[in-house]
């Protein structure tokens, strides 16, 4: 085998910890177990930013949030930034994108050949909001009364209400017509010489949480986890954690009913289960067109889902339902299946890896490394560092090695969690003397990569001049969207090969 066919698979809102893969007893994911068992898993995979569009921008393109201008879901992503669809495009592969990857700004390529869905979302400023520039005026001070009469990102979707059964909706036509071309593109592949790079990128589970039925009745009476509440719950809040909840409302709604949480996650397992049925007919269309044994298969998600745990919502945030991403690799006839990882490592180390498979050169400057030495040595010594900027009063910066994380949060309080004695991250260690070496070690990591200064005023100056240019938009009814057209009455291979 010489360069693999890649098969790159994203869900949105994936949480590693409730998938039968990452050994959940309940949540039903055949399929991702069968690519665990298959390949190798990643026990400690973090995104680069715990929000769609920068994420998603971070791993394209292999750098930092703050080193891209990735601040916010409105955030462009530079069309002179090479992705690893450039490299691997460079190399020979044809490079195919279906479904969601949350590109804002008139590239809606970014090296891939072709697109055969639109987004799912606007590709345009619509995102930016003018209360968020308040918030990095004031540095997070006076958030509430900032935040007080915005129309709130709210969590009234994570209340028993917000659920919803068998309502046919857009997310779920998109994913429909999102697969259905993945589908096609690999029946049309053939004996076609040039390797390929298809990206198939999926909506769910991210909310709105309304499975068809099938999905809903396969837990019917299942024994569900819901989230601890402890009597200090506000006290463990930083002020990051504070910030999100202004932000996503979740004051407005009572997260804690028991019905209300049962019918949430129940629908939430419903949504991870029909994602892996997708994932699973990927897997037998490799088979039943002969490409199996020279695809390399990736599945991701660009970030987790609190879904209530610490009465939170969403994302944003550096705890691990929110942050830490399931990464599963299979490579036929490489890497021995059924192992496991433990170094931490990023969705920044996703276009080294490609480009490694590829036989590519990564020529511009990434901020990740290849996942192929990784796998063969453990490194306990690696820092993973993932970013956040969104809703926040200050940059937020998060900083992984070994068992602990450590979350510095600009001019406010840190945090410091030993994953292996307290993974439901409660105990803060900052100012403990017995952790002050390893506090001092992941903060001087942050502070010597990044001056949090520079990146807030970046942040700001980012957000004035795309409100001008959105407010133009507007005016001028401007769009970036795009739009690819397609004739069933053609042959696939037509329409879906260059």
């Amino acid at each position: 085998m010489t360069h693999p066919n890649i098969l790159f698979i994203m869900s949105d809102q994936l949480i590693a910890a409730l998938t039968g893969a990452y050994g959940h007893p309940v949540v039903q994911t055949p399929n991702l177990d069968r690519l665990a068992a298959e390949g190798i898993r990643f026990d400690s995979a973090y995104t680069a930013f715990p929000l769609c569009a920068p994420g998603r921008a971070c791993l394209m393109t292999g750098r930092h949030a703050s080193n891209i201008g990735a601040w916010d879901n409105g955030a462009l992503l530079p069309a002179d930034h090479p992705t690893f669809a450039h490299y691997l495009g460079n190399a020979g592969y044809d490079a195919v994108l279906t479904g969601k990857m949350h590109f804002v700004g008139p590239d809606q390529l970014h090296g891939f050949r072709r697109r055969l869905t639109t987004d799912i979302y606007s590709s345009d400023f619509d995102w930016v909001k003018p209360e968020w520039i308040g918030i990095k005026e004031n540095q997070g001070r006076d958030y509430e009364e900032t935040m007080d009469n915005r129309p709130a990102y709210n969590a009234r979707g994570y209340t028993g209400e917000g659920v919803r059964i068998d309502a046919w909706h857009g997310a779920l036509s998109y994913d429909e017509e999102t697969h259905f071309r993945a589908l096609e593109y690999l029946r049309a592949r053939g004996n076609q010489p040039d390797p390929f790079l298809l990206c198939t990128s999926y909506h769910h589970p991210h909310e709105p949480f309304w499975p068809p039925r099938e999905y809903w009745d396969l837990y019917e009476n299942a024994q569900i986890d819901l989230p601890e509440f402890p009597a200090n719950l506000d006290d463990t809040w930083s002020m990051m954690d504070r910030w999100l909840n202004s932000y996503h409302g979740t004051r407005r709604y009572d997260l804690r009913d028991p019905d209300g949480l049962y019918r949430l996650r129940r629908a939430y397992y419903g949504l991870v289960t029909y994602l892996d049925r997708k994932v699973g007919e990927l897997l037998d269309t490799l088979d039943s067109t002969g490409l199996v044994d020279n695809t390399v298969v990736v599945l991701t998600s660009d970030h987790g889902d609190m879904l209530c745990e610490r009465e939170m919502v969403q994302k944003r945030g550096f705890y691990e339902f929110s942050c830490r991403v399931p990464l599963l690799v299979r490579f036929p006839d490489r890497w021995q299946g059924g192992s496991s990882c433990a170094t931490p490592v990023s969705l920044l180390d996703l276009l080294p890896t490609f480009c490694e498979l590829a036989g590519a050169e990564a020529s511009s400057p990434h901020d990740g490394e290849s996942l192929l030495p990784i796998i063969e040595g453990n490194r306990e010594d690696r820092i993973v560092i993932a970013q956040a900027h969104e809703a926040v009063g200050t940059p937020c910066i998060m900083a992984r090695q070994g068992k602990y994380k450590y979350n510095y949060i600009h001019e406010y309080d840190a945090q410091l969690f030993d994953l292996e004695s307290d993974p439901g991250e409660w105990h803060n260690l900052c100012g403990d003397p017995t952790h002050a070496d390893i506090e001092e070690r992941l903060r001087k990591s942050i502070l010597d990569q990044f001056d949090p200064d520079s990146i807030a005023s970046a942040n700001l100056e980012s957000l004035h001049r795309r409100w001008v240019i959105r407010q133009t938009m507007l005016q001028n009814d401007q769009s970036w969207c795009h739009f690819p057209q397609f004739d069933a009455r053609r042959n696939a291979t037509a329409q879906y090969l260059p």
